[in-house]
């Protein structure tokens, strides 16, 4: 989906999941809370797991991988994984439980995101946390800075959000995987 032409998704939720703006910033905006991050771990990631992102390969060696979840207030609208060059990441993430959009353009230097892979995800985890049953947009991006990759960040999505950006349709999207 690539967010030109006809699509079931409302503007709203074209803008959140295919649009190149800071997640945390436009959850700050729609809920009018600060975004709390809970780091869940971070840490050097030795799985090479086959659920990762494939652009996470373009990535120098060691990396680290970081996972948190996003609440505004007493919601929970977002669990969110990072890998880095570990190197890049102790750099940029001093604050381990700042977002990242913070810890990157405190420099005011520039980044260019690219979105890369729009999908519906499931997990009980998922629907313990977030208090509702599954399927979870989900979506992965690159920020490069130089033109070099600097993290592959995946995130997904709370239903809750639907009280701020409308509806959303999850049944037709099988084929995202």
């Amino acid at each position: 989906m690539s967010g030109e032409g006809p699509s079931p998704l409302s503007g709203s939720w074209r803008i959140m999941l295919l649009g190149d703006g800071s997640p945390t910033r436009h959850l700050r905006l729609l809920t009018g809370h600060e975004v709390e991050v809970s780091l869940i771990l971070m840490d050097l990631d030795n799985t090479k797991a086959i659920t990762a992102p494939k652009e996470v390969s373009e990535l120098a060696p060691p990396l680290l991988r970081r996972q948190v979840w996003l609440k505004c207030g007493s919601n929970t609208l977002a669990w969110a994984e990072s890998w880095w060059n570990k190197q890049e990441a102790e750099y940029h993430l001093r604050n381990k439980n700042q977002p990242i959009w913070h810890s990157l353009t405190r420099g005011r230097s520039e980044l260019f995101r690219e979105v890369d892979g729009l999908a519906l995800v499931s997990g009980s985890w998922l629907e313990e946390r977030f208090g509702f049953e599954g399927p979870f947009w989900s979506r992965h991006y690159r920020f490069f800075r130089q033109e070099k990759e600097l993290t592959v960040i995946r995130e997904v999505f709370s239903p809750l959000l639907e009280t701020w950006l409308g509806s959303v349709p999850r049944k037709g999207f099988s084929l995202l995987k």
